[in-house]
Parts: structure tokens; sequence; C-alpha cells
């Protein structure tokens, strides 16, 4: 394993030394966890049952990578069920706390016990099915593939970093169709495992939330290949984007943008966007819970925000970009509600992008001023799609989705005149 500076493993010794009592495995199965005890004994009770039921032959393990929950998560993940045969492993990672972290513990030890499929899952599931295991392990054990990405059935107002976000950023750039490319629950093989803990960037904001687009982005530039497996519906502990946005963002965005530079030969080659298959595509739609949404403080802080951060805007914005923006801002204080369409969306986005590549001050601060306009633009795909079912506001995306890919060119444009 590679030698890092701060904290080399994520492993501790009583982990290092379950690996050697266990041996090498088939399959490893990880679930990241903080303060999770309400929902964490049914997720591993029902990996446990996806393991027992389809790997009954194959040599099994399930970790636990725990950031040090101040409930009692570790506690009931030792007590829930799992089958006869089946390695289990409680443990408090090492290194930045943060979800990247437990991922990281994850990667070490799929690398340590060779496993030739590894899945991860999410510990606040409450859909969590038995064959979700099977579903994200089937295409790297048949060799199909080598990372795994989840595809569900979610409400219209959930997941709006990844919709209005990292989903059409990634599949205008990158050039592969990945609906839920920070969807939490992966598969992908021991190679790639090894791959990911040999990379040091466990002080980065990968060692956060910046994990799951890190390892997509990675896994697709880096030439792995890729699929998706539809697991039906996703219920979780979802949040109202006005309410509960917190660093998630801000490392999310932040992690994106730096793999854009870092892999901008990569993306600036591509020309189109290719379909990813779907293993289990053939499923009913499921019954979804409801998400809230909360527009009035969207509008609360979009009209704060560009207030505030006027100067910035009209600083990285291009001049059409930034009128048509104070625009957005004028019609919400005329009583008109927000305005704010994808097409400028995407050119504002493309705008911070070419703008984060050569920032020489705090790139933090630069992604923070991006919140307000995330407000606007939600609220602006909430107003639209209020009337509309999941279905018809998923058709929503996709198209916000192709103007991305069209406004691309205004990106690359951008990157030309700047390189010459």
């Amino acid at each position: 394993m590679k030698s890092f500076k701060n904290y080399p493993s994520a492993l501790r010794q009583d982990v290092l030394q379950w690996i050697k009592d266990i041996g090498d495995l088939d399959i490893l199965v990880g679930i990241p966890a903080f303060n999770n005890e309400d929902t964490i004994k049914n997720v591993v009770e029902t990996v446990g049952q996806g393991l027992k039921e389809f790997y009954p032959d194959l040599k099994t393990a399930i970790l636990v990578s725990d950031g040090g929950s101040l409930d009692d998560t570790r506690e009931t993940a030792e007590s829930a069920r799992v089958p006869e045969g089946i390695h289990r492993k409680v443990t408090i990672y090492r290194g930045t706390p943060g979800k990247g972290t437990s991922f990281r513990a994850i990667f070490e030890l799929a690398s340590r016990c060779k496993a030739d499929a590894c899945a991860v899952v999410d510990s606040d599931l409450r859909s969590i099915q038995p064959d979700w295991i099977y579903l994200l392990t089937k295409p790297i054990l048949e060799r199909q593939a080598d990372f795994v990405a989840p595809l569900y059935a979610r409400h219209k107002y959930d997941g709006t970093i990844t919709n209005h976000i990292v989903y059409p950023i990634t599949r205008a750039l990158f050039g592969k169709d990945i609906r839920q490319p920070i969807g939490g629950d992966f598969g992908f093989s021991g190679l790639l495992a090894t791959f990911y803990a040999q990379q040091d960037v466990w002080t980065t904001d990968v060692a956060k939330f910046g994990i799951d687009i890190w390892m997509t982005i990675s896994a697709i530039a880096e030439g792995y290949r890729v699929m998706q497996a539809h697991l039906g519906a996703k219920i979780h502990d979802p949040k109202d984007p006005a309410e509960d946005l917190g660093p998630m963002f801000q490392q999310v965005v932040s992690t994106l943008f730096y793999l854009i530079g870092q892999y901008e030969s990569y993306w600036k080659n591509i020309h189109e966007t290719v379909t990813v298959d779907v293993v289990n595509d053939l499923r009913e739609t499921p019954k979804i819970p409801p998400v809230a949404v909360t527009l009035s403080k969207m509008e609360h802080e979009f009209r704060d925000g560009f207030e505030y951060f006027r100067p910035l805007y009209e600083t990285v914005l291009s001049l059409e970009n930034f009128n048509r923006l104070t625009k957005c801002y004028e019609d919400l204080k005329a009583g008109k509600g927000l305005t704010l369409d994808a097409d400028l969306w995407s050119k504002i986005l493309y705008d911070f992008i070419f703008t984060y590549q050569s920032w020489s001050r705090n790139r933090r601060r630069l992604v923070d001023i991006i919140t307000p306009l995330y407000f606007g633009r939600v609220g602006t795909y909430c107003r639209e799609v209020a009337e509309m079912t999941n279905e018809e506001a998923e058709e929503v995306i996709q198209q916000q989705a192709k103007i991305f890919e069209r406004n691309k060119e205004y990106l690359l444009e951008k990157l030309e005149v700047w390189e010459s």
C-alpha cells in the first residue's frame, strides 16, 4: 500500500488483525456510518440476507466503518443478526472525519483481502432490499464492469444537488449518462478499490462528502468500465434543499470543479454522451414518499445573496449572463417569482467552472457564492414541476441535461480564448 504522511492507513490495529484471521474474500460490503442507530440494524441485517441468499458459496464480509458515533450505532451494528458464515467487523476509522475516510477504510480492506467485488451502501437507508447487494456486485463478478452506480426512483424534490449540478455536468462533460453519480450505493471491483486507496486525497474534500463524485468521475476518466443498477426506490432521510444544505454543497461542488480541472484533457475530447448499460432495468415504479420544499426560503436566499454578492457575480459571469441574472432578481422583486431558467443556469455554472480553474484566491469562497444562485435555480424548477408527477418532472431534468450538453461549447470556447 502507498504511504501517506497524514494517517498512512484508515484501518486500526484490531482490523488489521481481523484481516489476518479471516484471510482473502470474494465479496466485501462496506457500510459508512455516523449516528445512525435508528437505521443501521436494518441495513446490516438486509446486507447479510443478501449475501446469504445470493452468494451462499462465496466468502463474504461486512465492514461497518464508523465515524465515532455518539449514539449506539456501533453497538446496534454489532447486535444485528447476520447469517452464520458471513464475517462482520464494526470499527472506527482513522483519519479526517468524513464519509470519504470511512470509504477509504473500506477500500483498504478490500485491497488487503483481495476481494473480487465490493459494494457500499448508506447507513440511513429505509428501502434497502437483499437483492441490492446482488445487483451492485453481479456485473463486477461477471467481469462486465469495474464500477456500478445506482439508479433509483426518487421524489421530484429529492436529490437537488444531483439533479441541478452534478448529473448534468457529469453527463455533459464526461460523456456518460450516469443518472446518480453521487448516489452513495455503489459496486466496484477489488482492482478499482486498490486504485482508490492509493490516491493521496484523504486530507481534501474527497475525505468528506466529495467522495461519491470523486469515485464516479475517477472511474470514468481513468478508463474503468461503468454500469448502472436499478435499485428501485431510495427511501432515506431526505432533506429540504432550502433548509438542510450544510457542508455537502461546498464539498461536492468543490470536488467536482477540481476534477474538471484535473481531467480537462479527457473531457475536452468528449463530443457526445453515451448511454450506460443498466442492470435490472425492468422494475415497476415504486411508491415514493413526498419531500417537502420551502419555496419562500429559496426566494429569500436568492434575493439576499444576489444583493450581497452582486459585485462578485459581475466579476465571474459574462456580461450577458450577469444581465440575465439581474433580470431574474428584478423579476423576483417585482413579484413574478423565481425565473432562473436551465439555459442561464448552465452558463452560470460554466462561468464558475472556468473561473475556478484560474482562481488564485480562496476557491471555497468562490464555490460558496454559487449557493444563492443554486437556490434560484432549484426554486424555479420547483415552481415549474409543482403540478407534475415524478415521471413528468424527470423529463424536465432530462431536458436540462441536454441544455448543459448543448452549452458545453460555451465552456470550451471560453477555455480556448483563455489558453490562447
